[in-house]
């Protein structure tokens, strides 16, 4: 990575180190998951993230749109539930705006990250900060993103990691959440007290692309509310 932008190579990292990441999580999602889902978030991500391990090895030389739209397209062909079109539509969406390019800088990722976010709202009937879903820490992240490009006394780092506080922080805004969109959406008031799966799974993977590009693989959540599943300690792997 350069003190501006973020290379192919680095990509192909943070989604590999994605892959540990959600290995080191599974458990953590299921249960967040049990207490208003199906209990499969963790085991879904862990095998839609290996098959994208998988066919990014197999590329040659890959730029930054062909990373992003193999990752896609392997999400939506192995992650169960709503979860796989959703990060999937994300990720191709994305990744359309960096087609041929071998490096993306501030503006390219809101752009992009903007893109992915409106394709998982698309996709998913429309959903809106709130709901307690992905889009709660998709949405604040895409605001800082666009914030950050417009102000060149801003670093693409000090960018990161407002994104990593700001990600966190709204993953744990959806425990007091109504759910109103997906499984969730079900169980009415019982949603409430609980923090969201999918908030929770695109917290680490955002905080991965920082982790990474720290020297870092990512994080285990280390210990947790039993109460809520809000974060209260993480650790490096």
């Amino acid at each position: 990575m350069s003190a501006n932008a973020i290379s192919a190579d680095d990509f192909l990292k943070i989604m590999k180190n994605t892959l540990e990441v959600m290995e080191a999580n599974e458990e953590y999602l299921a249960k967040l998951d049990a207490d208003i889902g199906d209990a499969d978030h963790g085991a879904n991500m862990v095998r839609g993230f290996k098959l994208v391990k998988e066919r990014l090895t197999s590329l040659e030389n890959p730029d930054v749109g062909k990373i992003f739209n193999t990752t896609g397209m392997a999400l939506m062909e192995t992650v169960g539930g709503a979860a796989g079109p959703l990060y999937g539509q994300m990720f191709v969406k994305a990744g359309r705006l960096a087609k041929e390019k071998m490096e993306v800088k501030k503006r390219d990722l809101a752009d992009m990250w903007e893109a992915g976010l409106k394709g998982v709202q698309d996709i998913g009937g429309g959903a809106t900060p709130g709901g307690k879903t992905m889009v709660d820490v998709l949405d604040p992240a895409v605001k800082v993103l666009k914030e950050s490009a417009n102000n060149d006394g801003i670093t693409l780092m000090q960018t990161l990691k407002k994104i990593r506080e700001v990600a966190k922080e709204s993953a744990k805004r959806t425990i007091p959440m109504l759910a109103e969109w997906g499984r969730a959406s079900y169980l009415g008031e019982r949603s409430k007290g609980h923090q969201d799966p999918g908030a929770t799974s695109s917290y680490l993977i955002l905080r991965t692309i920082l982790d990474t590009l720290n020297g870092e693989v990512g994080v285990k959540i280390a210990k947790y509310a039993e109460s809520d599943g809000g974060i209260l300690e993480e650790a490096y792997l």
